[in-house]
């Protein structure tokens, strides 16, 4: 494959320009330039060689664990606690002995992991915060910089997923304080940052997902999206009621899926009904970009240029391909609030090398968060993956939710057109246990909605019990 396949679809053929006369080739300037000198580098970089691509990383740590030291509150405690200081040569064996920082921690000691002073050439600092889908809010502080690499790395996954940025776009998200309200939404001229620095594009429209599925199969039939970007749990009753409805996404060519795990199911659907495949967007609201769907197959790739990501075990040490543990995270280039191998709450499975030949470590699986477990009577632990279970060909279900509710005990939340008889609940039941290896007794509760959580978020399967 060649190193310069990947480059961003369709800057040739609609570049912008800052320099007046120079249409073609477009002459950039300023931050545009930087966006562009930045994914000529991305280009080569995903191609390196794991340890060299571990070394260089290493180095990047070495300049922000060093700031972390002399300015972090926080850190300049801890740091001095695992034999680490400003100048300290970094390897793995020196970074393990820094403690994993906890959500908890992160919450609770806020103000002491905000840097006394960031570098001027950093920009300034703005703060984001996460949904709160774990109960609870966390605010960052973030640099202009940080952002500079979200943002290029925003470049990264449409070149992967081979956006044509004079094509529409559109996105069904939450939102907050009434943006982009059904049942019209909101159209953007353009696609905004990053893309519209660097190229002229089409245009961009938003619907607030607290849009019911009616009004979303309305405004996309409307809008007629080139790519859509959208919560992965919104597809099967959005597929659905297309279908019903006879309304086709004549220019789709493509789906990106974010904030949520998704099913294979969910992807098989996509392309067996949309006829489009599926790109998952693997991003955390306080720590960014941690992995893009390969463009060759369905994991996923660290974005090592903006992250250090640790799959960890139960032991806290490495997990090995095929192995699930926790994901433990650390933004490179966040000079502003730091945050030292942060567990970011979920689980993932590590992968092999990919035949792709990206040096990038592999994702095979993003699992979800400890309350998505599965808890058998014998006490192992499985991540459940409901959307090979038959429920809508079933009981003609729209929506569904699973939680447990005991150690043999679950209780099927559906909303559906009417209520399934006994024996419809009865052939579900032995689907469940087929799938999940035990007779759960279940509990059939109809629903008329099934609510989402903080940010628009849903989970088909929840635990309500502990260990």
């Amino acid at each position: 494959m060649s190193p310069h396949q990947g480059s961003p679809a369709g800057w040739s053929r609609a570049p912008r320009t800052n320099v007046p006369g120079a249409r073609w080739p477009g002459v950039l300037t300023g931050r545009a330039a930087s966006l562009a000198a930045m994914q000529a580098l991305f280009d080569r970089s995903q191609w390196l060689d794991p340890a060299e691509l571990e070394a260089l990383q290493f180095r990047q740590l070495e300049e922000l664990i060093g700031y972390a030291a002399r300015h972090v509150p926080f850190y300049r405690e801890r740091l001095a606690a695992a034999g680490i200081e400003a100048g300290t040569a970094l390897d793995r064996g020196a970074w393990a002995r820094i403690p994993v920082l906890e959500r908890a921690e992160l919450q609770s000691e806020g103000a002491r992991l905000r840097s006394g002073g960031v570098p001027e050439s950093h920009g300034r600092i703005a703060e984001s915060g996460t949904s709160g889908s774990t109960g609870r809010k966390v605010i960052v502080a973030r640099t202009e910089l940080d952002d500079f690499y979200h943002q290029a790395l925003t470049l990264r996954a449409g070149s992967w997923g081979g956006w044509d940025p004079r094509g529409a776009t559109a996105a069904i998200r939450s939102y907050e304080g009434g943006y982009a309200e059904p049942p019209d939404g909101l159209r953007r001229a353009d696609w905004g940052a990053p893309w519209a620095e660097l190229c002229e594009t089409g245009p961009s429209y938003v619907l607030n997902c607290s849009a019911s599925v009616s009004q979303q199969v309305d405004w996309l039939g409307r809008v007629q999206p080139d790519y859509l970007t959208i919560y992965p749990s919104l597809l099967p009753e959005l597929i659905a009621a297309a279908r019903r409805r006879g309304v086709r996404l004549a220019r789709l060519k493509q789906v990106r899926t974010i904030g949520e795990c998704l099913d294979p199911a969910v992807r098989e659907l996509c392309g067996a009904h949309w006829g489009v495949t599926i790109q998952d967007t693997y991003s955390a609201q306080d720590a960014g970009y941690l992995a893009l769907q390969c463009p060759a197959r369905d994991h996923h790739h660290v974005q090592s240029e903006g992250v250090l990501l640790e799959v960890l075990d139960e032991r806290g040490e490495p997990c090995r391909a095929g192995e699930a543990g926790r994901v433990v995270v650390t933004p490179l280039h966040n000079f502003a609030m730091p945050l030292v191998r942060y567990a970011v709450g979920d689980y993932a499975e590590v992968g092999p090398s990919c035949p792709c030949g990206r040096g990038l470590p592999v994702i095979a699986r993003v699992l979800g968060r400890a309350r998505n477990l599965l808890l058998l009577p014998n006490g192992e632990r499985l991540w459940p993956r409901l959307g090979r279970i038959a429920f809508r060909e079933e009981l003609e279900v729209r929506q569904f939710q699973m939680l447990q509710t005991g150690r043999t005990t679950l209780e099927l939340r559906l909303v559906s057109p009417r209520r399934g008889t006994p024996e419809e609940e009865a052939r579900v039941a032995a689907m469940i246990a087929e799938g999940m290896g035990y007779p759960f007794d279940v509990k059939y509760v109809y629903v008329e909605e099934i609510p989402r959580g903080p940010g628009g978020k849903y989970e088909d399967f929840k635990s309500e019990i502990g260990g």
